[in-house]
């Protein structure tokens, strides 16, 4: 749904060796994003083998999935499948500030801003056939559980979190608990050191779990009311409504109870 709640919703920091023992499917796409926008080189060129095809994701794939393992945690992967139509409005507006980036991109190369470029850069990514096939090959490779969902992949990931068949879902994103995750898992396969996006400054990211009913009791809503709250905040598959962010959009059900009867 694209919807952000990290002012509003707590996460409780971990070390990566609790997850130890544990089954967590990981939203392939939103992960893959993740590694083609923070491996490039300082110019903002992403990593490329001698054909010059983008390998960014595949190193990012290779070393985090083999960290976890590592760390004996049990990942599977899953993967977006075709789109909603409610979807196809928020793709084509990232299409266009994808764009958009690549130009100035190219222009901070030509005017000698690295600094520029490589900010520029990060805003490009873009999830082509040649990627996703790479991803699931290497994957596969690695003897993997690869999941392809019907549509959102976070969603398919949430469902199976739900059902017990893994102990959580991991995403950058809070969707995974208006899906009806029980957990979420945030930072699994980026953290350490890294720098804050359009800004020269840098943050430790650590490993975060939600548990979804502590978050909700947290905020006074149930699920079903914190969908609502989004909805009014807009997510990928609505617009939402002008000057309602997080927190107004709780308290506006918290008042008024929902958009819509329970």
């Amino acid at each position: 749904m694209g919807v952000n709640l990290s002012g509003v919703i707590q996460c409780r920091e971990v070390d990566l060796s609790f997850l130890s023992g544990k089954k967590v499917t990981i939203d392939a796409y939103n992960t893959i994003y993740q590694f083609l926008s923070i491996i490039r080189q300082p110019d903002g060129y992403p990593l490329c083998d001698s054909k010059n095809r983008i390998t960014s994701h595949l190193s990012g794939l290779l070393y985090r999935t083999a960290n976890l393992i590592e760390s004996g945690i049990e990942p599977s992967f899953v993967f977006d499948g075709v789109p909603h139509e409610l979807k196809y409005t928020t793709l084509e507006r990232r299409r266009t500030r994808r764009d958009d980036a690549e130009k100035e991109w190219e222009k901070a190369i030509k005017e000698g801003d690295i600094k520029k470029a490589f900010s520029k850069a990060q805003q490009t990514s873009r999830m082509t056939d040649e990627i996703r096939t790479s991803s699931l090959e290497l994957l596969e490779l690695m003897g993997m559980p690869l999941i392809k969902a019907p549509s959102d992949g976070e969603a398919q990931a949430a469902y199976m979190c739900a059902k017990g068949d893994v102990w959580a879902s991991a995403s950058q994103d809070y969707d995974s608990i208006l899906f009806g995750a029980p957990r979420l898992v945030r930072n699994m396969t980026i953290t350490g050191r890294r720098k804050m996006p359009g800004r020269d400054e840098y943050r430790t990211v650590r490993t975060e779990i939600i548990e979804s009913e502590d978050a909700l009791l947290q905020i006074g809503l149930t699920r079903e009311q914190l969908v609502d709250a989004c909805i009014m905040m807009g997510t990928d598959f609505n617009p939402g409504i002008s000057g309602i962010g997080p927190k107004r959009g709780i308290k506006l059900i918290r008042d008024t109870g929902a958009l819509r009867p329970l």
